[in-house]
């Protein structure tokens, strides 16, 4: 494990300059030192990871690695840590990992049946799919994705949700036309929304911060169900945004609908984050509203955020505070 450091990060060490290229005979096999490529002259790259290898001393391996390297000690310390933040998120409200209620209650059974659209506002791409539950655990999906750019992800927020609104039209009026949805018809969505958000019911969300890149003005702070509510109505989409959801809840829920042994929502992608059901009454921060303790309601972790701002317990290697202080967000999102 390495202590944390400011420090500019070390140099690695470099391939010397006899080592990048390499003759070889027509056939391929390389040519020994000294002897003549004959008229081909042709050269290429060749065994580079055998070559770095050998350059690369067995000391120089084990400093490198050591960087990356957790002591049992130190892994006994982390997972303390973490279950530490997650209880305080129960407890309290306004924490770095918020716990936040999702006022997603119970289990799907796996009877539901019906036709449903899905935004997902992820962190690489835009996806809008239309669902249909089948019954029985059995579904089917068509859906479009729609790359966002770095452009896109730092404009104005009503510009995003415009656009948001623009590939939904889009994709609605697609099925109309292959007659997979009646036209006139309003159709009820989830908006996948993969930051984390305050809510006090499902259809609404403020945002309490952006992560995975994004940087969109005039957002954190506000509902974002709200906002794509009033570019849907600026762009007359037939659709009525029913529930506000993050993707670890959509995976969760999604995933108990087809194997019902699911209980926790992972992901692993452009960012990290997790989502479980927790009874209500181990959740100390909600016993005003009077809810049975009894009742399951799903929980957005928001684990990402685990060890922000204070940088008291992840190692950081010099790699990883270049990094973070080069990034749009710096000292945020310290586990993701």
């Amino acid at each position: 494990m390495a202590a944390e450091s400011s420090a500019a990060a070390p140099t690695l060490p470099g391939p010397s300059s006899d080592f990048a290229v390499d003759a070889v005979q027509p056939s391929g096999q390389p040519i020994a030192p000294g002897t003549s490529a004959g008229n081909t002259g042709e050269a290429r790259l060749c065994n580079r990871e055998d070559r770095i290898a050998k350059e690369i001393s067995p000391s120089i391996l084990r400093k490198y690695g050591s960087l990356f390297t957790l002591t049992p000690q130190r892994m006994r310390i982390i997972v303390d840590a973490f279950e530490e933040v997650l209880e305080k998120g129960l407890r309290e409200q306004g924490q770095i990992v918020p716990m936040i209620p999702t006022f997603v209650f119970g289990w799907p059974t796996g009877t539901e049946a019906g036709d449903y659209l899905a935004l997902d506002l992820g962190g690489t791409n835009l996806r809008v799919c239309l669902v249909t539950l089948l019954g029985s655990g059995e579904y089917k999906v068509e859906q479009m994705k729609y790359r966002l750019t770095e452009e896109q992800k730092q404009m104005d927020g009503d510009l995003l949700f415009d656009f948001c609104a623009e590939c939904l039209s889009s994709f609605v009026k697609a099925a109309i036309a292959k007659g997979v949805v009646h036209e006139g018809r309003e159709i009820h969505m989830g908006f996948t929304f993969s930051y984390p958000c305050d809510q006090d019911r499902i259809d609404n969300g403020i945002l309490i911060r952006w992560t995975k890149g994004f940087g969109n003005p005039n957002v954190e702070g506000r509902d974002v169900a709200a906002m794509f509510t009033k570019a849907l109505q600026k762009h007359n989409v037939p659709v009525k945004l029913t529930a506000l959801i993050n993707d670890t809840t959509g995976a969760l829920i999604a995933s108990h609908y087809v194997n019902p042994r699911t209980r926790m929502g992972v992901i692993l992608g452009t960012g990290c984050n997790a989502a479980y059901m927790e009874k209500v009454g181990n959740i100390p921060k909600m016993r005003h509203l009077g809810i049975p303790d009894d009742c399951l309601m799903a929980i957005n972790c928001e684990w990402g955020a685990f060890d922000s701002f204070e940088h008291r317990v992840l190692p950081r290697t010099a790699y990883d505070v270049i990094i973070d202080q080069t990034s749009n967000k710096p000292n945020e999102q310290a586990f993701e």
